[in-house]
């Protein structure tokens, strides 16, 4: 995670200089507070292996908690990534993180699933503009060039989070009793608790800007300032810079349709992985974290390959239909499987073709905007993805209490991975993006 990202040597010494300190301070940093925030975000997955009975959850009510935080979500995403372009990413990000560690720990209370889906919502409220403020942070750090890498760096955390906190998750189940509280209880309480930790350290730390970065020298701040400057007015003459154009654009519009597709199949994916793989094997919580551990760290190749290749050969489009077609025969895969390789192979290939969009997908997505398009427009089309997030889960659910399994489930996502792919081969890539090497 301390490694500057790939392309940078097509930048002048200063810029290099600067982005190699940045890539160094800042991209460890929000890696964790990015494994953190996707470990509060699905933990409920592994919460269910006990809570679904314990409050009374079937599966089509479990898959609409599982979704319904991603409607809190895009209620208030647009509105909390314009304030963070107002007021600064330290204290817009250090609000949200306690805000949803609160939130986190509120749901060792449930008793009843209408609790339970109120707690998600409002969890979702509490983490809007997260992920979006971070992709708009880094293009206050990360000319276009080097955006993918930073990027996927930074997302890599989504499948460490699994990696790691799927065993972690699967022992604190094993808390179960302890002072009276069931393990799925405990594992909301500590898995929030470092959210509200880590929000005061990001309001104390965190520099909004480059020109608050006491780490840079003065002429590399300098130098990057002129280098992102340079960049977001290349950007404003041919492509979106206004509030306006950043909601309307079609072309923002598509690419949300393309988010959605992918982010549709990563939730569908993770909210039951567990519990389709513990029905396999029959094992314990922390058995079943082992397992689902291979799909993560085949997750975590395909996003830092992918990432890295699409920045090095300065193309985004064919890497992200080569990632959609991954996802396509993982998806496919998982209809036929029935034992447990079968489906830690489907699932792996299915996460290698999620993550890996994700590096290319935002160095594209951000090439065509800047300063209020940006801020307005990242999140337009995270809500839509979000949207999907929400779907995913709750389909899946719903096709489980109705027919008993999910193969019908996965080849909706797969026909999806289809329509995902064609608006990415038809649009056209950036132009006038300087030192950059768009697609």
């Amino acid at each position: 995670m301390t490694h500057s990202p790939q392309n940078s040597g097509q930048y002048p010494p200063l810029v290099r200089s600067a982005l190699a300190k940045a890539s160094r301070r800042l991209l460890p940093g929000l890696f964790i507070l990015y494994i953190i925030a996707y470990l509060d975000r699905i933990n409920v997955s592994f919460a269910s292996l006990a809570m679904n009975q314990d409050v009374g959850l079937g599966s089509e009510a479990y898959g609409l908690g599982a979704g319904i935080f991603f409607l809190g979500y895009v209620l208030f995403e647009i509105p909390s990534n314009l304030i963070l372009n107002k007021v600064g990413a330290r204290r817009w990000i250090a609000r949200i993180m306690v805000s949803w560690g609160v939130a986190t720990v509120a749901l060792a209370s449930v008793w009843e699933p209408k609790g339970f889906m109120a707690l998600r919502f409002l969890l979702g409220a509490a983490e809007a503009g997260f992920f979006p403020g971070i992709i708009l942070y880094l293009t206050y750090w990360f000319p276009s060039g080097v955006r993918a890498r930073a990027v996927a760096l930074f997302m890599t955390a989504t499948p460490v989070a699994g990696l790691i906190g799927s065993p972690v998750s699967g022992w604190i189940m094993q808390m179960h009793g302890m002072l009276g509280l069931a393990g799925w209880r405990w594992l909301f309480i500590l898995e929030g608790v470092p959210a509200v930790v880590l929000g005061v350290l990001v309001w104390l730390l965190l520099p909004d800007s480059p020109a608050q970065a006491a780490w840079l020298e003065p002429e590399e701040r300098d130098a990057l300032e002129e280098q992102l400057k340079a960049e977001r007015v290349a950007v404003a003459a041919s492509h979106l810079s206004g509030l306006r154009q950043g909601l309307t654009s079609p072309r923002v519009w598509l690419l949300g349709f393309v988010y959605f597709c992918s982010v549709l199949a990563m939730y569908a994916l993770v909210m039951w992985l567990p519990q389709i793989v513990g029905a396999i094997t029959g094992g314990d919580a922390f058995s079943v974290g082992l397992d689902v551990m291979v799909a993560y760290g085949f997750a975590c190749v395909g996003m830092v390959v992918i990432g890295a290749s699409s920045d090095r050969l300065g193309e985004r489009r064919w890497h992200l239909t080569g990632s959609f077609c991954l996802c396509l025969g993982g998806m496919l895969a998982l209809t036929k499987a029935a034992s447990l390789p079968a489906v830690l192979a489907g699932a792996s290939l299915a996460a290698m073709g999620i993550w890996g969009m994700l590096g290319p997908f935002w160095g594209l997505a951000t090439s065509y905007m800047t300063g209020a398009a940006a801020a307005a427009g990242i999140a337009l089309i995270n809500s839509m993805g979000n949207l999907g997030g929400f779907l995913g889960p709750y389909v899946m659910g719903w096709i489980k209490a109705n027919t008993g399994g999910f193969t019908e489930g996965f080849l909706i996502v797969a026909g999806l991975m289809v329509l995902g792919a064609l608006p990415v081969l038809i649009m056209r890539p950036a132009r006038g993006v300087p030192q950059g090497r768009e697609d």
